[in-house]
């Protein structure tokens, strides 16, 4: 769910269909056996393929190597090109390790109970100005089983397509891990 609104982007102009699913591998799965999907990624730079049912680091380096072979640039203007076509994301990843467990399930409730306030805010940063459109605490719906994964983090999505996610993660080995992501 994290990963940068680039990828909604590309995904939307050029009409290929598009599964925002929670953070994990597992929940590419379905979607593979389904044949409703080839190419999969997640924010912890996992990119693979339905060929394997992992992270697949070599397959990655291939696809670009087999980019700036086709289109014989430079990885800089590939990539300049893309951003002049699509726009460029910023996208960081803030993570607050070993948190008191009932302090940070404390706080994710308390932004979700005060979250439905932010939307038609204004907010104001370096001159830019950014307009809460929604917010939610996003809940995942597998489309081939119909299984649902509820409060997979909460969302707070602005006009413009920037977005503010906070999560938090289990995959620390003490405490738990809050991670705010921000994306414009």
């Amino acid at each position: 769910m994290p990963t940068a609104g680039a990828v909604d982007r590309v995904a939307k102009e050029t009409g290929l269909p598009m599964y925002e699913t929670p953070t994990g591998w597992k929940f590419f799965g379905n979607l593979m056996d389904a044949g409703k999907l080839s190419l999969c990624g997640e924010e912890s730079f996992g990119t693979g393929s339905d060929h394997i049912r992992e992270k697949d680091g070599i397959w990655a380096a291939l696809a670009w190597l087999q980019i700036l072979q086709e289109k014989k640039q430079s990885v800089e203007n590939v990539v300049k090109e893309h951003w002049s076509k699509y726009g460029r994301n910023v996208f960081t990843r803030y993570d607050y390790e070993n948190c008191d467990a009932s302090g940070a399930n404390l706080m994710m409730t308390f932004i979700e109970s005060q979250m439905q306030a932010f939307v038609g805010q204004k907010f104001t940063a370096n001159e830019k100005s950014f307009i809460v459109k929604y917010a939610d605490n996003f809940a995942y719906t597998d489309p081939v089983d119909g299984s649902v994964s509820q409060k997979q983090g909460i969302r707070i999505l602005f006009e413009d397509g920037s977005r503010t996610v906070f999560r938090l993660s289990g995959t620390g080995s003490l405490g738990a891990t809050i991670r705010l992501y921000v994306d414009s």
